[in-house]
């Protein structure tokens, strides 16, 4: 593999500077949410892995259309990656989003609509990771992963608006929620700071994260060259 770039050096250093700086001011410099407790801190690293897990989704679809306009593999590889690592963080979402609903809702799990369309679009990607590992042909995994992501990618938006258009207890801090939305709290001055620094914060971790990825894909696409050229 070619030498890592110094911009990828540089990202990788500002992610763990920039994850140190919004733990702090999660855990610290935020005050404490009237209601919910520390709790609700949890908050500030579950709306960070879910923003960057989404806008990952809506690259692997755009990735797809250019495929499919080009033909150029390495848009499958972006593609690929994309979903890769948005699908982890949105696990991570789902997981961050039931340690907060235990102490609030007293449960771990309940099926409101955020909660269950969250659940259905981390399935719909993880289907598709699994799916393309039966294709061998490079052409056809490539055509099948961009008609799927394009598709797949439809659930994203819908999994951001139902909270603003539907009854839900899923807390809605950001633009207007439904007229019989339950779930919501204000944030001062410290806690929007800190909210949005965690957005920057995952957004720098995405693409670092994104981009090892990516190298890593062009990797095993020489790997698997070389299988198919040994195998004739």
């Amino acid at each position: 593999m070619p030498s890592k770039p110094l911009t990828l050096k540089f990202l990788d250093l500002a992610s763990i500077l920039a994850m140190v700086i919004s733990t702090y001011l999660a855990l610290v410099f935020a005050p404490q949410e009237v209601v919910m407790g520390n709790a609700q801190r949890i908050f500030y690293f579950h709306i960070g892995t879910a923003w960057v897990a989404m806008l990952g989704f809506i690259l692997a679809a755009l990735g797809g259309i250019i495929y499919l306009i080009t033909k150029d593999l390495k848009w499958d590889r972006f593609e690929l990656a994309a979903v890769e690592v948005s699908a982890l963080f949105f696990l991570i979402t789902i997981c961050l989003g039931a340690i907060w609903a235990r102490p609030v809702w007293n449960t771990w799990w309940t099926w409101d609509v955020r909660l269950t369309t969250a659940a259905v679009t981390e399935l719909v990607f993880i289907a598709y990771l699994m799916l393309r590992q039966g294709l061998e042909d490079p052409e056809k995994r490539a055509r099948f992963g961009a008609v799927y992501t394009l598709l797949g990618g439809l659930s994203v938006p819908v999994t951001f608006m139902v909270i603003r258009l539907f009854r839900t207890i899923h807390p809605v801090v950001v633009g207007s929620p439904s007229a019989e939305a339950q779930g919501g709290f204000n944030m001062d001055d410290r806690m929007v700071a800190t909210f949005l620094f965690a957005l920057v914060a995952f957004t720098i971790v995405f693409i670092d994260l994104f981009w090892h990825r990516v190298r890593l894909g062009a990797l095993e696409e020489k790997v698997e060259q070389q299988k198919l050229k040994a195998s004739l």
